[in-house]
């Protein structure tokens, strides 16, 4: 990424950091991110989504372990990027299409890349 910096507008990373330490260590070694997107949905819309992404391999119970793993972890994660940047907490309950309108729209409106 450090030898790519200078050759785009940036970066999208998905699912990262799941922990503090691991966005201070990214900040340290490639910078601070412009903008943070956070994807928001509620945990009946988050279970169904899961469930139907695994094509029935998991079952609801793993389904609900695996989510309240993913709120303790990103939880301080969340509340770390609010203090630090720009936090852009995004409606993710509508369909694929409005999410990704909601995403441009919050890009743009933050001057770092347009769709």
């Amino acid at each position: 990424m450090i030898a790519r910096l200078g050759d785009t507008k940036g970066f999208l990373i998905d699912g990262y950091p799941w922990e503090v330490k691991q966005g201070e260590e990214f900040e340290c070694k490639i910078g601070e991110p412009k903008l943070v997107l956070c994807l928001d949905c509620s945990t009946e819309t988050m279970s169904s989504r899961l469930l139907k992404r695994s094509q029935c391999t998991a079952d609801a119970e793993a389904v609900m372990k695996r989510m309240a793993t993913y709120y303790q972890a990103t939880e301080p994660v969340i509340a770390y990027y609010e203090k630090k940047t720009q936090l852009c907490k995004i409606n993710a309950e509508g369909t694929p299409e409005e999410v990704f309108l909601q995403v441009c729209t919050s890009a743009n409106n933050s001057s770092i890349f347009h769709c």
